[in-house]
């Protein structure tokens, strides 16, 4: 058993009751049905508007919702497994946060985005975007696996999802900007916020723990359940909430071919750094997914399948190459001590995700478009703004993103750093027993 005792037997009840207790009285006071989830308003919808059942949002959005909600749950905890003595951590700690990070995140993108007479209007697409919100908590989490204790990464949830929903309100209701898929939301945010808590977080005695960072042959193995979820899954990660029809359908399309370039791409540049032409299972695990990170901005746009190939494409090199060049640097040089290569997988292909969706939306015209204009890009469609301010837009949302995430993950890291908050030794990092009963 650990020698360190953390003190979390009442630590860790309090704070999980203080922050469901404070939600379920939120959602008394603001939280109702929308209009196609309330009894009486759905009824009213059928009748003196001549819909059938079918109409509703929930037939068209649920499968989504479902392939979103196993990436959340399933890809994310079992892509972190890896750490070959902190299984129960990643899986179980990862269930833990995004429990409660989307039960706050309903709360905070409803007041920015359906806040309607006093009250927050809840349905399928509220429940997605609160899985996409927590996805970006879960990214951080992967910057300080084995690292922080369950009450610090709550408070990191609690903090984290409040910043997401100010700088994705700021991004798409005050900018304008475009980003379905999340490159800059999720992907960006999530990835540089969690690096600057893990810089703040900085941990100088770490070697003594490093024997317990690497990985084993069967928990790379549980690893790699998580990556194939969430390869198999990114599709409708990505197409969740666009508009129905065709763009639903080219996002999906775009996310396939960009993951299958990405996946050749990932296999490719990990025999060619390695020594023998060996492959690294830490690049395949990772860096093959990185497809559906380069197109979560474009995805819905024009970008044509052998434009999402060529993306993905860059992004599985370029993520590959961070894993095996970049994530030893950030560590002995910036001090930041990245557990799972978050800065490879989210971070890089993130903004050169939010890049190429600039340049695309840029280039947009009506020719190409047609009427299929006004769902992409509405205001250019309107008459309000042309396609080249589209795409300035596009790159400033990228310079706000990663303005909010450093500002905002190294004050939130600052905060993590009181000491009465549960925190593992240096030398016992990475180890499941320190919070958990584990049998021998």
């Amino acid at each position: 058993m650990s020698g360190h005792a953390t003190n979390l037997r009442l630590k860790l009840p309090a704070i999980c009751f203080l922050l469901q207790l404070f939600t379920i009285i939120l959602f008394a006071v603001f939280v109702r049905y929308d209009r196609e989830t309330s009894a009486r308003l759905w009824h009213e919808e059928l009748s003196h508007h001549n819909k059938s059942n079918r109409d509703n949002d929930f037939y068209f959005r649920y499968p989504s919702f479902q392939d979103v909600h196993t990436m959340i749950f399933i890809g994310f905890g079992f892509l972190m497994t890896f750490l070959k003595r902190y299984g129960f951590g990643s899986v179980a700690f990862n269930f833990l946060i995004a429990a409660f990070a989307i039960q706050w995140s309903t709360l905070i993108q409803g007041f920015f985005h359906s806040f309607h007479d006093g009250k927050i209007h809840i349905g399928i697409e509220s429940m997605i975007n609160a899985d996409f919100c927590s996805g970006a908590v879960l990214i951080s989490f992967g910057a300080v696996l084995g690292k922080t204790s369950p009450i610090q990464l709550l408070l990191m949830a609690l903090f984290e999802v409040t910043l997401f929903g100010i700088n994705e309100f700021v991004l798409l209701s005050v900018v304008g900007a475009k980003d379905a898929g999340g490159s800059m939301t999720i992907h960006t945010f999530g990835a540089y916020f969690g690096l600057m808590v893990s810089r703040v977080l900085y941990r100088p005695q770490l070697d003594k723990s490093r024997q317990r960072e690497g990985s084993v042959y069967h928990s790379d193995l549980f690893a790699m359940i998580g990556t194939i979820y969430l390869w198999l899954f990114w599709p409708s990660f990505n197409s969740a909430i666009t508009a129905h029809g065709d763009d639903q359908q080219r996002t999906v399309m775009n996310t396939y071919f960009s993951l299958a370039a990405s996946t050749l791409a990932t296999f490719a540049t990990s025999a060619l750094v390695n020594g023998e032409g060996k492959l690294d299972m830490v690049h395949i695990q990772n860096a093959a997914l990185a497809g559906g990170v380069v197109v979560g901005t474009s995805g819905e746009m024009m970008l044509t399948p052998f434009g999402a190939m060529i993306a993905g494409f860059l992004a599985g090199l370029v993520s590959t190459l961070g894993f095996k060049f970049l994530t030893p640097i950030l560590d002995s040089r910036l001090k930041i001590q990245d557990t799972c290569g978050v800065h490879n997988l989210h971070g890089m292909p993130g903004v050169l995700g939010a890049l190429l969706g600039a340049l695309v939306a840029a280039l947009a015209t009506q020719d190409v478009y047609g009427d299929g204009m006004a769902d992409v890009f509405p205001l250019i469609a309107d008459g309000s703004r042309t396609a080249t301010y589209q795409g300035t837009c596009q790159f400033f949302a990228l310079l706000i993103t990663l303005g909010f995430a450093v500002v905002g993950g190294s004050l939130v890291g600052a905060t993590l750093k009181i000491r009465s908050l549960g925190s593992p030794p240096d030398t016992q990092c990475f180890e499941d027993q320190i919070y958990w009963e584990v049998n021998p």
